[in-house]
């Protein structure tokens, strides 16, 4: 490619130890083995912050912020403005002035923006510079879902939070050359609601790490302790996360406890939120807040759910996990977009009345479960390598920019 690449993502992407993390990670790698990349991107803490170094070494340059606007400035500001919550809760004047400069003393012929509160640091672009929009998910589609469930003030802000940001996704959706979503059924989806034709609006699928997600690699083992380990892992303060894992403990586990009184569930994941923490009290489970390797306690599984009742995309956790040899039982919503089958890779269930159904049938059947968790891996090995997932990537910054007709930011 003839000139550099410009990368804007809202946390950096090291190291790519949370879902948005690991795409947006093998996302920057991918874009460094095409152009110089140039990246600008927010930091959550002081932890974040120590891995700009580390990033330096795949970037032409960088600029790492700390993300300081509080919920609550975020909130107001974008009241005020009209704009989406989320957009004005990543937004700081410094980004905006680093892409002003990055864009005038380099030669930048494509920008890549991932997530959609990226999207307004995107100035007017040239006709050769070339806009890929990567949404990621759906997200307006997720405020909807939660405004629609709720009530009180929360479900009014979910609301316009769904209405204010689909009109922003829309808009930025016509000002680029092309919006991937991390699968078709969120791409199509987009379609749908946006007018643009598969052309403009592609899936790109995340993928794993299948050489460090190996039941063979060389990674700390854990106590398997007495009785069935069933584990859930991911990020703790995240709300569809929180709600999964709330529903498995509360409903789920004791119908399986009265099989197997011994039967345990590990809850694994960072910034584990006050209502998860409160499910240690509760038998058989065990909440460990944040671990070194989560390949230790996916090795120990003798089950892996994914019960998510609101999931966009695809779920890493699943992947990780199938990659890893275990058997999965997951939800519909969380098996969305994988392409596996039903029976054959993992099981599928669709409320704890049949989780804890389907857990129970695979406890009993060791065998059955020991093929499936094969069946997984060779699933993965077949379908999900990251050089697989992302191959068309480069074509896609390559083909003519000025496609979407309105360059304007």
């Amino acid at each position: 490619m003839s000139g550099d690449i410009l990368f804007l993502c809202h946390r950096i992407p090291f190291p790519p130890d949370r879902g948005d993390k690991i795409r947006s990670y093998h996302l920057l790698k991918r874009l460094a083995e095409v152009a110089p990349v140039h990246v600008g991107c927010f930091a959550d803490d002081a932890r974040d912050m120590g891995f700009a170094g580390e990033m330096a070494q795949v970037t032409a340059s960088q600029s790492v912020l700390m993300r300081d606007r509080s919920k609550v400035v975020a909130g107001l500001t974008g009241l005020a403005k009209r704009q989406s919550l989320l957009v004005s809760l990543f937004d700081h004047p410094d980004l905006h002035r680093w892409v002003a400069r990055t864009m005038a003393e380099r030669p930048i012929r494509a920008v890549v923006a991932y997530s959609a509160q990226m999207a307004h640091f995107v100035p007017a672009l040239p006709p050769d510079v070339r806009f890929l929009m990567d949404f990621v998910d759906f997200d307006s589609a997720k405020y909807a879902t939660y405004g629609a469930e709720g009530s009180g003030p929360m479900a009014w802000i979910n609301r316009r939070e769904g209405r204010v940001l689909l009109d922003f996704e829309r808009r930025t959706a016509q000002r680029a050359d092309i919006c991937s979503f991390v699968s078709e059924a969120e791409a199509s989806l987009f379609r749908d609601a946006c007018g643009l034709g598969p052309d403009r609006i592609v899936g790109i699928e995340n993928g794993v790490a299948l050489d460090y997600f190996d039941p063979a690699a060389d990674f700390p083992t854990i106590e398997h302790g007495d009785g069935p380990l069933i584990v859930f892992t991911g990020q703790m303060d995240y709300r569809p996360n929180v709600e999964a894992v709330e529903s498995f403990a509360r409903q789920t586990l004791p119908a399986i406890r009265t099989v197997h009184p011994d039967a345990r569930f590990a809850i694994v994941g960072r910034n584990p939120a006050k209502s998860v923490q409160a499910l240690a009290q509760l038998p058989g489970v065990i909440v460990t807040g944040g671990v070194p390797d989560v390949r230790g306690w996916l090795a120990a599984a003798d089950v892996v759910v994914a019960p998510l009742r609101i999931a966009r995309g695809i779920q890493n956790k699943v992947l990780e996990a199938m990659a890893m040899a275990r058997p999965v039982v997951a939800s519909p919503q969380a098996a969305e977009g994988i392409d596996a089958t039903d029976d054959a890779h993992f099981l599928i269930a669709a409320n704890p009345a049949e989780e804890a159904a389907k857990t129970i049938a695979l406890l009993a059947d060791p065998a059955r479960a020991a093929l499936m968790a094969v069946a997984a891996r060779a699933r993965m090995e077949e379908r999900y390598r990251w050089s697989a997932t992302l191959a068309a990537l480069p074509d896609m910054l390559l083909a003519s920019a000025g496609g979407a007709g309105v360059r304007a930011a």
